[in-house]
């Protein structure tokens, strides 16, 4: 796949945590959309970047459902791996917590897949390290965004058509 050394998940990993205020938030005391996807992004460019040692830009992102909302005074936690890798591009998969830091509880509220490519100096796509695989629910992982990422291209392929 590419002569460059590899990089595991691990390697690349990302969190970010904040506390989840007034201004971050709508009329019903839930957190903007809009604001939780900006930091979804901010955590897998900066996964991507990473493991790519180089500027990445989002090319794509995928479906994100709100499967409950994060509140005021929730300790949101957002957390990025590299799930897959090809010449120039990467996926990065995107986990997202709410902890009422009282009562301890914490809920998924999210999970997302966004793309990115590595671009050099010129501002043009470069080749990335391949991803390193050590264990089975990486290696699905990988064979999942795989997956995910033929539907996108034949996507794109359809509607340029």
């Amino acid at each position: 796949m590419s002569s460059m050394e590899g990089k595991r998940p691990s390697e690349s990993q990302i969190t970010l945590t904040q506390l989840m205020g007034p201004t971050d938030a709508n009329t019903l005391g839930n957190v903007h959309g809009g604001f939780i996807m900006k930091l979804c992004d901010e955590a897998g460019g900066m996964a991507a970047t990473k493991h790519a040692r180089r500027p990445a830009v989002t090319v794509a992102v995928d479906s994100m459902a709100f499967h409950s909302p994060v509140s005021i005074g929730n300790l949101m936690t957002v957390r990025a791996d590299v799930t897959w890798v090809g010449r120039t591009s990467m996926e990065t998969r995107v986990v997202v917590t709410a902890e009422n830091v009282i009562t301890g509880d914490v809920t998924h509220t999210n999970t997302a897949y966004f793309v990115y490519v590595a671009l050099d100096a010129d501002g043009r796509p470069v080749s990335v390290p391949p991803l390193i695989l050590e264990s089975e629910e990486e290696k699905a992982r990988f064979e999942r965004a795989a997956n995910r990422q033929a539907v996108r291209l034949q996507r794109r392929h359809q509607e340029e058509l």
